[in-house]
């Protein structure tokens, strides 16, 4: 079984991109962040002609989740219960569903914006949320991930350049002490393997040519229990699909499991 995840940053401007992906790549289940359209105007059609279903929680131009699936789709959940909100709003960032042997959650972690902006704390609360969100299913016995743009690095080693995040999001304690809780759950960091360099980088801005000088951050993470890791053969980073025109500035990352 195949699932990955990918913060296409727009399933309607990366949708041929997209289709054209899910056809090669063979995969059973995509977890995917940022479609930025309302569930009304999600591409069900096209997705249901390659065989999958989908399962969304999307409300506009920013944000929204979903779950792709081959394989079955049931027992969907919208949001993320004890959602915090922010601005007196909940945001379109987590759905869960059953697929097949595994159950999946995909999320669209807080940005955080700046570390005294009120984005961060609702960041940090959200995490809270989320944690108790799984945590059943995190110490159960089926597979079980959280799959996702967690948009925190979890260690020094997945910013290209530490020196450059000094004092700014995504690498502060407070956010690594987020993604530990959520380890200390029951889930797992499935690291991939880089398919280029020394480093399996998620993420490279569009801007100052970062992608060509692998100026990257590993923040979209595949978190799983104790069943899911020990099914695991291969993990790796799809690093061609952020090549050329037209890409998302998030590559996809894969996990191979048998199940």
């Amino acid at each position: 079984m195949r699932i990955a995840t990918w913060n296409v940053n727009s399933i309607t401007a990366r949708l041929p991109r997209l289709l054209a992906w899910l056809e090669s790549s063979g995969t059973d289940v995509l977890c995917l962040q940022e479609a930025k359209v309302a569930e009304d105007a999600f591409p069900f059609d096209p997705l249901r002609d390659l065989g999958y279903e989908a399962a969304v929680n999307a409300t506009g131009r920013w944000n929204g989740v979903a779950v792709l699936s081959r394989v079955g789709l049931k027992d969907v959940v919208k949001g993320l219960p004890g959602d915090p909100g922010y601005d007196g709003a909940e945001e379109p960032r987590a759905v869960s569903a059953t697929c097949g042997p595994v159950r999946v959650w995909s999320v669209y972690v807080p940005n955080g914006r700046e570390v005294d902006h009120p984005h961060y704390a609702y960041k940090l609360q959200w995490f809270e949320a989320l944690r108790a969100a799984v945590a059943g299913d995190a110490g159960g016995s089926r597979p079980f991930a959280v799959l996702g743009d967690y948009n925190v690095a979890p260690t020094d080693d997945d910013v290209y350049d530490l020196a450059a995040f000094e004092g700014l999001t995504h690498v502060t304690p407070a956010e690594r002490a987020a993604l530990a809780a959520l380890r200390e759950s029951g889930l797992s960091d499935v690291v991939p393997r880089p398919l280029k360099y020394d480093h399996p980088y998620t993420y490279w801005d569009y801007r100052q040519l970062c992608f060509p000088k692998n100026r990257g951050m590993r923040i979209d993470l595949v978190y799983g229990n104790e069943p899911f890791a020990k099914a695991v053969t291969d993990s790796y980073v799809d690093r061609e699909e952020r090549k050329g025109k037209g890409a998302s500035d998030h590559a996809p990352v894969v996990v191979d499991l048998d199940v």
